[in-house]
């Protein structure tokens, strides 16, 4: 009788508990950061310096090809030692522009830095946001379907990219 009345208190806690279902709502990142003109003018930046660096870098490349090709005209008139000399500037400017890619394009590099430093902030303020709106609304989750590859679906009711946007003044 005891085990019955447990089980049966269990299913009733149950029924009662899934009543209570979490609540769930969308936001769309890329169409909130189409959306923020700060967001823009550090892209052009961004884009601006990754077009610098690479040209620099392209330069150290044709300096470099031009180096091999003039090595390749003359290799019949070296000697040994000439050739060794010459096919060491050769490997040292290569691993030279191997480090100036490095500081430029690498994980540590300047075009991180200068993510960390332009984007992050947008970034972080529109975390902020969604989790002031989360807090406020009761949502238990909040999904990017920008970065959800596995959505088909969602009910656009549940998209709060818009109150994210009004949130921070957009």
């Amino acid at each position: 009788m005891k085990k019955t009345l447990l089980i049966i208190g269990l299913f009733i806690s149950f029924a009662i508990s899934s009543t209570y279902a979490q609540r769930y709502a969308l936001i769309d990142m890329e169409y909130i950061l189409d959306r923020i003109p700060a967001y823009e003018s550090a892209n052009k930046q961004l884009e601006s310096l990754t077009t610098q660096w690479q040209s620099k870098v392209d330069e150290q490349v044709e300096a470099v090809n031009a180096m091999y090709k003039k090595y390749q005209a003359d290799i019949a008139l070296l000697s040994g030692a000439e050739k060794t000399k010459r096919e060491n500037e050769i490997v040292t400017k290569e691993n030279a522009i191997q480090e100036l890619r490095n500081q430029y394009f690498g994980p540590q590099g300047e075009l991180f830095k200068q993510q960390e430093s332009l984007i992050k902030p947008i970034q972080d303020n529109i975390y902020d946001a969604v989790k002031e709106i989360a807090a406020e609304q009761g949502y238990a989750v909040v999904v990017d379907r920008a970065s959800a590859t596995s959505i088909i679906f969602a009910s656009p009711s549940i998209d709060i990219s818009d109150q994210v946007l009004s949130r921070l003044g957009y």
